[in-house]
């Protein structure tokens, strides 16, 4: 019967879990027979053991889990972080790792570091640097014409073709070649600022970049702005209402050199593709997707320019055995009647990453430039008070449990203080009775 009781006690109390009752009927006969109940302190030790033994079952890994979903928002998102793996250079697995292909290893890094590099930096700097005084020379005494113009896309495509020559650059491409034409415009994935390298070694094109520092800043200013290329500082919004204005423009002309854009707005690591920015997707032009794979079977073509300089990066490709590519030129697509630009620019996405084999993710690719902390402290600061608040209920929840069994065990001691007290009053009285009756 005790046993019954406790059974119910414990299946009815909050907090008592993983405890329940043996028998069903003999639980549900309880309900309507009468009997002696348990006393408060009884009950308030019932419950103090069985959140002791919930206490040493549970692991402080699960509890921590599940006190809040703040804490599996954050691991979720350290587990399963689609965004940083965009921009994660894929490490080559170590192959020379036993006694015969150590040496034929070490052959390898000799003849690339000690004989092909030093002959394509004799190349490269006797051909680019001659083509760059050609390109002057022609820039200065010259006036506007299509003459001009034609030397310069010609000259501007020998300079590609010497930097792909430097890497040992095996291109394929596939599909028609661009040719100029009025309302049309080329997007691309972007893997490194090479790309515009290998497209214009093929055909040259006028391009939307960002602005660069140095020697490539030089290279933008004075010999890409010959082909109507367009320079913009992605943290300034005034160039991009100017970039926009100048975008319309030259898609509107006849003649205009084919411009590419690369709608991702920033270097992803040619495994995934970020969200489209919608702007080459809303000027009504017809939109000519382009698709670049690389093969990093030599090497890894992606430039992270937050952790290494494109002067490092340029030396890694040119100290690779070859650079291996394939470029498709896809069919032209205009946006269709109910079709939103955004809509527009996921469909023309999904056909670059098909071909380029590609993983398309719901990411903003500016949000590599942004630091949450330094744009609203507040609200890490903000989020930090939660975690806190929820830890600290947390503590105070499993400090408790040790009182209540404090508690419980008063009671109990008190109750049987009581009884004991119960029983040595009426053994008294019968002692006085029975002297009493002596007398």
């Amino acid at each position: 019967m005790g046993e019954l009781v406790k059974g119910r006690l414990e299946s009815s109390l909050p907090g008592l879990r993983g405890i329940v009752a043996d028998d069903k009927d003999q639980e549900h006969a309880l309900v309507t027979r009468e009997g002696p109940t348990k006393g408060d302190a009884e009950i308030d030790q019932l419950y103090a053991e069985a959140e002791d033994k919930r206490l040493l079952k549970t692991s402080l890994l699960l509890d921590v889990l599940n006190i809040s979903n703040v804490l599996t928002d954050g691991v979720s998102a350290m587990v399963d972080d689609s965004f940083n793996k965009c921009f994660t250079s894929t490490r080559p697995e170590p192959w020379n790792w036993n006694i015969y292909l150590f040496p034929i290893w070490v052959v390898g890094v000799v003849i690339r570091y000690l004989v092909l590099f030093p002959i394509r930096v004799t190349l490269l700097f006797i051909g680019f640097n001659a083509l760059i005084v050609v390109f002057l020379l022609v820039d200065l005494t010259l006036m506007p014409s299509k003459r001009k113009m034609a030397m310069q896309r010609k000259l501007v495509q020998w300079m590609c073709s010497a930097w792909v020559a430097a890497w040992h650059g095996v291109i394929r491409y596939h599909g028609p070649k661009p040719t100029p034409g009025k309302n049309r415009i080329w997007v691309s994935n972007h893997t490194s600022m090479i790309d515009y390298v290998v497209l214009c070694s093929y055909s040259p094109f006028a391009v939307i970049m960002q602005l660069h520092y140095g020697w490539i800043a030089f290279l933008q200013k004075r010999i890409l702005s010959s082909l109507g290329c367009l320079w913009f500082n992605r943290t300034e919004v005034n160039d991009r209402a100017v970039v926009a204005a100048r975008m319309k423009d030259h898609v509107n002309k006849e003649d205009a050199i084919p411009l590419l854009i690369f709608p991702e707005g920033t270097c992803v690591n040619n495994e995934y593709t970020v969200m489209f920015k919608r702007g080459a997707f809303d000027i009504g032009a017809t939109v000519c997707p382009v698709a670049i794979k690389y093969n990093k079977i030599f090497v890894d073509a992606f430039w992270n320019s937050r952790r290494e300089a494109f002067g490092k990066h340029l030396f890694r490709l040119m100290t690779s055995w070859a650079l291996v590519c394939d470029v498709y030129f896809l069919e032209p697509q205009s946006i269709q009647p109910e079709e939103s630009p955004q809509e527009f620019a996921g469909r023309v996405q999904a056909m670059i990453a098909k071909y380029a084999n590609l993983r398309i993710v719901p990411w903003d690719g500016y949000l590599k430039y942004y630091n949450l902390g330094e744009k609203n402290p507040g609200l890490i600061e903000k989020r930090r008070r939660v975690l806190a608040d929820v830890l600290r209920a947390y503590l105070g929840k499993t400090s408790a449990a040790p009182s209540a069994m404090a508690l419980a065990k008063e009671g109990k001691a008190a109750v049987e203080l009581q009884s004991d007290g119960k029983g040595q009053k009426g053994t008294s009285s019968v002692a006085s009775a029975a002297d009493k009756k002596d007398r």
